[in-house]
């Protein structure tokens, strides 16, 4: 053998002993001073009964152990009290141990422990100071009963029986808040009475839990207010809300908690309970950042109970059962700063017999949701506790549904697209809110809504705005591709609808003074039909006249149909009116006016400026009224019953109606009427305006014939005191140009045998001798062709409407006509002549009255007479002087 070889056997059994005495001598210090190197050189005392180290796998075994703090009143460091029946250590690492002063293994097996851990204060991250660390990567316990409480001493963490077995455990020296206490890669629990107190608000407590195969199985957890509500308030006056939960049973596996992230899958909640008490404290906004992360893979939550009071105690909303499944649920930094502060792949919602209370009250049998669908059944919505200026719904509905082709947030913002809405079976009022100012707000968090397709079938809803209820009986409905979205400027949402049918039948609209019906009303972007339209009125004449201020118009119409067709846009930013053809078939319409109220200051525009001042475009290329009655009547305060125009077998057409807001379109308006005026002689007039000039020039011609004088005695009768006794008006010509200072033309009027009586106060005896004296000054007849006399410096009331100029012109042709060119100086003499009948009338009176008075002196005595003469001397003297009396 060679000497090298010789030499190095020697030197490797000269080690192996050397070794083989410091293993057996380290073993014996390890048996006799390891408790008190401990206790020497860590914030640890120890003791056992028996103890077997073996330095070469770094093993250890030892029965009876008490362990306790050298110092419990340090806060700086992990802090243990108790007994362990027996305890095995894997893989000790003695050398940290020894030189770095960590205590770390690779198993932990503790039997029957009964400890108290009380965790160490967060770390000074100021200073950055480390601490020794505590570290096991795999723990098992048997029996164990463990309480772990915050370094300030307040219990944080209790458990009895507890089986447990835990890969990679890691106990945490941050702060709860930022971090877990405990976490582990994976787990197998089993235990009763756990307690939980992560703050001084809430305590949570579980009866038992148990896990098998990885599955979990949690008993009556509870999560407890430590305060009562009251106490809360007082004591936590910033916080919103205080909540209660209660689980009787949960099961769920594969838990892990690793820093900050919790993860489960299969998450069941079975009957859970939850309370929440609102404070009225809006939740202050904080630039704190969520530190935990929650992934739940699939959570279920059965028949879960939901109650959320008001400050007062009373109900805010309740929820008696709830069933919810979510797919891949996740919580983090990221969703936690979206709207909807979670994340899915997809869920499901359901519900039954849920209450909302509060200004609008609401209350479903049931309900279903989903991301691609959603249904609610027996909806009743009611009013509730009233708040100014807010509107308000009495409503019920047996069925909504809806089927959703996207619903999500971006950046904060929702884009909503649903393929379809069904509501179905409404009923009830819906009453506005006071109308709040235009405000220039934002689009807030609408990016796009979409919705394809709405349709509400056979309703009855009422409308209610200002004590004005707009009826909508058999309703049926379809809206085509409602779309809101921001407008270019960011200056709120626009709205456009590409398409719309509706139907209802018995239609009703109640405005302070009418009743606004239809038998049928039908309305698509392109066509209109109104069956049976009514506008009654809900008053008297007599109260009309005592409820407004000034002098208005009451209007008591109906027609048989009215048709529309073309297009129109209603629903938009650029909303527009473009009608080929209106139709309005028998109307039967009654104007009333009394003169009685006190006349309206307001200046009336002429037709084409109120039609230049709508607002959008409309036209309206032909309209159409056919086979209509119209009937004028007007009272004054002298007028002993109204008098009354009537116009029969009433058909006008008007061209190009129009709002002078459409480029390249015809502005001119052409109006022809034609009709029966008084049941009696044919009518017709044409009448003209530019709605784009903007001196509001008009024109208004017109003809009638063979009109028995008579057939005006019931306008002019009432409350002129006039009636035409005779007569014919053979033909009325006038053609007439006008602006909105007056009117001026030419007047032409064939008549014959034409005569008049004026009548008393009382429309009932007529005044022979004004009768006579008004018929000397009036023209029977025209003759054969009589001249057209001219109309002019008629001025304009621009407090009156243009009907009032038209019969001011027409008042002054008659008068150039029956009277004379020299009106004026004709209606002096008139006057005169008048005044001096109404003197020859009085004078007679009057010596009626003196014979009747002598005949009487003649019958009685001598004595009692006057002289005689005086009697015939005061006649004489009337007589010669008649304007003495």
């Amino acid at each position: 053998m060679k000497k090298w070889v010789k030499r190095l056997l020697i030197s490797l059994g000269i080690l192996l002993l050397l070794l083989l005495v410091a293993n057996f001598g380290l073993n014996v210090w390890l048996k006799t001073q390891l408790p008190d190197y401990i206790k020497k050189n860590t914030d640890y005392k120890v003791s056992y009964k028996t103890l077997d180290v073996d330095l070469g796998s770094g093993n250890i075994f030892a029965a009876g152990i008490t362990i306790n703090s050298k110092n419990p009143q340090n806060v700086d460091v992990i802090g243990l009290q108790g007994t362990i029946d027996t305890l095995k250590i894997s893989r000790f690492g003695i050398y940290d141990a020894i030189f770095n002063k960590t205590i770390s293994s690779t198993d932990l097996l503790l039997a029957k422990p009964n400890l108290n851990i009380s965790l160490a204060k967060p770390v000074d991250k100021k200073t950055g100071k480390k601490r020794n660390p505590v570290m096991f990567e795999n723990i098992r316990i048997n029996k164990g009963t463990i309480n772990i409480f915050k370094y300030t001493k307040q219990k944080f963490l209790s458990v009895h029986e507890l089986d447990l077995f835990v890969e990679n455990l890691q106990m945490t020296e941050e702060s709860v808040e930022d971090k877990l206490p405990v976490v582990f890669d994976h787990y197998d629990i089993k235990g009763k009475n756990f307690f939980l107190r992560p703050d001084n608000v809430y305590a949570v407590t579980i009866s038992t839990i148990t896990t098998s195969n990885g599955q979990m199985s949690v008993g009556n957890f509870r999560l407890i207010p430590l305060l009562s509500f009251e106490q809360f308030k007082r004591f936590y006056p910033k916080k919103p809300k205080l909540f209660e939960f209660s689980i009787p049973k949960m099961d769920f596996k594969d838990v892990v908690l690793k820093k900050n992230k919790i993860s489960l899958a299969n998450a069941d909640f079975q009957n859970p309970v939850l309370t929440i008490h609102n404070t009225a404290i809006k939740p202050e906004k904080t630039d704190k950042k969520m530190n935990f992360e929650v992934n739940l893979e699939d959570v279920k939550l059965n028949n879960l109970s939901v109650l959320v009071n008001k400050p007062d105690g009373s109900k805010l909303l309740a929820a008696k059962t709830l069933n919810v499944k979510v797919n891949q649920l996740k919580f983090d930094k990221i969703t936690a700063e979206e709207v909807i502060p979670i994340g899915y792949k997809d869920f499901h919602l359901s519900g039954k017999d849920i209450q909302y209370s509060n200004h609008q009250n609401f209350s479903l049998e049931s309900f279903a949701l989903n991301p691609k669908s959603g249904e609610i059944r027996n909806l009743v919505l009611s009013p509730g506790i009233p708040e100014q200026g807010k509107g308000s719904m009495d409503l019920k509905t047996g069925h909504i549904a809806f089927n959703i082709n996207t619903f999500e947030f971006v950046k904060r913002k929702l884009n909503l697209d649903l393929k379809d809405v069904l509501v179905e079976n409404v009923s009830g009022t819906i009453k506005a809110g006071a109308a709040k100012p235009k405000r220039n707000s934002g689009p807030g968090i609408i990016q796009s809504v979409i919705v394809r397709k709405m349709s509400v079938k056979n309703s009855d809803i009422v409308y209610d705005k200002g004590m004005q209820p707009l009826a909508f009986h058999d309703l049926n409905a379809t809206v085509n591709a409602i779309e809101i979205a921001p407008k270019p400027n960011n200056q709120g949402l626009s709205f456009k609808v590409k398409d719309y049918f509706l139907t209802t039948r018995n239609f009703a609209y109640k405005t302070q003074f009418y009743n606004l019906s239809a038998g049928l009303l039908k309305v698509n972007k392109n066509k209109i039909q109104v069956n049976n339209f009514a506008m009654k009125p809900l008053v008297s004449r007599t109260q009309f006249i005592k409820m407004i201020p000034v002098e208005r118009d009451l209007y008591d119409l109906k027609a048989t149909q009215i048709t529309a067709d073309g297009s129109w846009e209603l629903f938009s930013d650029h909303k527009s009116i473009n009608a080929a053809n209106i139709t309005i078939q028998a109307a039967d319409a009654n104007i009333f006016r009394s003169k009685i109220p006190n006349d309206d200051p307001k200046i009336k525009p002429l037709y084409s400026r109120l039609l230049r001042s709508i607002k959008i475009p409309v036209t309206v290329n032909n309209l159409e009224l056919k086979n209509s009655v119209l009937v004028y009547e007007e009272d004054t305060p002298q007028s002993a019953g109204p008098g009354k125009l009537t116009f029969s077998n009433f058909n006008m057409n008007v061209k190009n109606l129009n709002s002078a807001k459409v480029k390249g379109k015809p502005t001119k308006v052409d109006i022809r009427i034609n009709c029966s005026f008084m049941n009696l002689a044919p009518l017709s007039v044409n009448w003209g305006f530019d709605v784009a000039d903007h001196h509001d020039a008009f024109s208004i011609s017109g003809k009638t014939t063979n009109l028995p004088a008579s057939g005006i005695n019931p306008f002019i009768r009432p409350y002129l005191h006039v009636t035409a006794t005779s007569g014919t008006i053979q033909e009325m010509l006038f053609n007439f140009k006008g602006n909105p200072a007056g009117i001026h033309g030419t007047f032409n009027l064939k008549h014959k045998d034409l005569k008049i009586a004026v009548l008393d106060k009382q429309n009932r005896e007529k005044k022979g001798v004004l009768t006579a004296v008004a018929n000397i000054f009036i023209r029977s007849d025209s003759g054969k062709f009589p001249e057209a006399v001219e109309v002019e410096n008629v001025e304009r009331d621009p407090t009156k409407s243009f009907f009032n100029l038209f019969w001011k012109g027409i008042e002054q042709g008659l008068k150039k006509t029956l009277i004379g060119r020299n009106v004026e100086k004709t209606e002096k003499t008139v006057k005169e002549a008048v005044s001096s009948v109404k003197e020859v009338k009085q004078t007679v009176k009057e010596l009626k009255q003196d014979i009747k008075t002598k005949k009487e002196e003649l019958t009685a005595p001598k004595e009692d007479k006057k002289e005689k003469k005086g009697f015939l001397k005061k006649i004489f003297k009337k007589k010669e002087n008649p304007e003495a009396e």
